[in-house]
């Protein structure tokens, strides 16, 4: 799989000031020391640190998979691309 095709990271956000949601979610795919790949997911409210969660993929394709699933799943729920 010809990983250049793909994006390596996403950085969403959702701004609904009737909600008062001030929210991002950002997903970044980094190589590992063991050969494999780190999904590396940042979320939280904006202008806070937020919370961070590390998924661990045997290659770079499987961690591309799983960055594009969750990138869909939170542009169907009102998150945008960040400008």
């Amino acid at each position: 799989m010809q990983l250049a095709l793909f994006p390596t990271s996403a950085s969403l956000v959702r701004i609904d000031p009737a909600c008062n949601a001030w929210r991002y979610y950002e997903l970044t795919i980094q190589p590992d020391l063991f050969g494999g790949a780190a999904l590396m997911r940042r979320w939280g409210r904006i202008g806070t640190q937020g919370r961070l969660r590390l998924d661990l993929f045997v290659d770079a394709g499987a961690a591309a998979n799983q960055l594009a699933r969750l990138s869909r799943q939170k542009l169907a729920r009102g998150y945008a691309p960040r400008p």
